[in-house]
């Protein structure tokens, strides 16, 4: 089957969803598809076009035998600003639609979001080549953006919910990652038969168990330090604040150190609020390259899932499995009942505590301090669980059912 595949990120860039879009390419290129991706320069690390991409419009290359078209992207330092974020996506968007145009015979197109006019690109090339597409919601937008304020403006908020309507409705199939994502759907009168749940995945053999003490830890200073790690995106969904206040908290045992490493459009404010108020078991370490994410997280002896109040109803973090898969503890601040809270839960894979509550984060961070037994039977539990249920291998099966269902005459 010849595979078209719109993503605003795909590897070398290494945020969580450029992971998951490449891993998953990978292994539907693996079942034997012909896959073509449609994606940006490079730009997420730095928050700049990578300098061999500079004075391009459009760039082909190949990633291990799948053929790569990648497109220029506006990308403004600041990003914070909707203007900005818009530019990025339709930039992206109108030259991905006229690449996909032109990018040879597929039976099928597989668009990812965010953004969420991605479904748009993908909708007008199924119309050019006339085959179907599959719109895969990795986050329920314009929710997210609407309860993060992001979205205020009414005209822009009717207008979204138009093209969510639109891109819904255009749409062969939809993939959500989970029955909560399912439950927003179904109220927005989506048919319960368009919709399959395929969950993310994690690759296990490459976030695995690893020593704790390891050179990410040398490197940083880390040793013999109780390490609470938060690693991911610093924006708005996350309220890290709550983290620093956390940290504050916690500041008289003095063997626990707070890691946050990522970068966000809310990283320099986090930095600057850290500085005022003296805090000093917090550590900023700049975004890290994919090769030593494992031994970052083998370096925890907890990791921390963070969404704002109402966030984790619309979104569920990816980092989630690969914690679990590093076999360490979770806690999750995040909302209950909530997909990831549910996940947390049952797994027994960590500890679930309400959103935006710094104390309630210390006393979870202080009972797993107290008991190395309770961090080990935890981080146990959550490796198996994404052993049995959320590898690549799995989850492109799925994908690869689905794709055969709906080409089928």
């Amino acid at each position: 089957m010849h595979i078209l595949f719109l993503t605003l990120y795909f590897a070398p860039d290494a945020g969580a969803n450029a992971v998951i879009m490449t891993e998953l390419v990978e292994e539907l290129s693996s079942l034997g598809h012909h896959v073509t991706v449609v994606t940006t320069f490079p730009h997420y690390a730095e928050n700049a076009v990578d300098q061999q991409y500079k004075g391009k419009f459009i760039h082909y290359e190949e990633h291990k035998g799948v053929r790569i078209i990648r497109t220029y992207i506006y990308v403004s330092p600041k990003k914070t600003r909707f203007v900005a974020r818009l530019l990025n996506y339709l930039s992206f968007n109108l030259l991905s639609t006229l690449a996909g145009i032109f990018s040879g015979s597929q039976d099928i197109i597989l668009a990812p979001s965010p953004p969420l006019t991605i479904g748009v690109s993908a909708y007008i090339i199924s119309r050019f080549k006339r085959i179907p597409y599959v719109y895969n919601v990795q986050d329920i937008n314009p929710d997210v953006l609407i309860k993060l304020g992001v979205l205020r403006n009414l005209l822009g908020i009717a207008v979204s919910r138009w093209l969510e309507r639109f891109i819904y409705r255009k749409a062969k199939h939809i993939t959500v990652l989970s029955e909560g994502f399912q439950r927003n759907l179904l109220r927005k009168d989506v048919p319960p038969n368009k919709m399959t749940i395929i969950p993310n995945f994690v690759n296990v053999n490459y976030i695995r168990p690893l020593p704790h003490d390891n050179s990410f830890r040398q490197c940083f200073d880390l040793e013999k330090r109780f390490v609470v790690l938060y690693a991911g995106n610093l924006g708005h969904s996350q309220n890290v604040e709550h983290l620093l206040d956390c940290a504050l908290l916690l500041e008289s045992i003095e063997d626990i150190v707070f890691v946050i490493i990522g970068n966000g459009s809310r990283k320099p404010y986090l930095e600057a609020r850290a500085l005022e108020s003296g805090i000093k078991n917090v550590h900023f370490i700049p975004f890290q390259p994919w090769r030593d994410v494992p031994f970052i997280y083998a370096s925890a002896d907890v990791s921390v899932v963070l969404l704002k109040r109402g966030i984790a109803l619309d979104s569920v973090p990816s980092k989630v499995y690969t914690i679990m898969a590093s076999a360490r503890p979770v806690i999750a601040a995040v909302d209950p009942g909530s997909d990831v809270w549910v996940l947390v839960e049952q797994t027994q894979c960590g500890i679930c505590v309400e959103p935006e509550s710094p104390r309630a984060l210390a006393q979870s961070i202080q009972m797993l301090y107290s008991d190395p037994s309770l961090r080990e039977r935890l981080g146990h539990n959550g490796r198996e669980y994404v052993v049995q249920q959320h590898t690549p291998t799995i989850v492109s099966r799925l994908y690869h059912d689905l794709f055969t269902r709906l080409t089928q005459p």
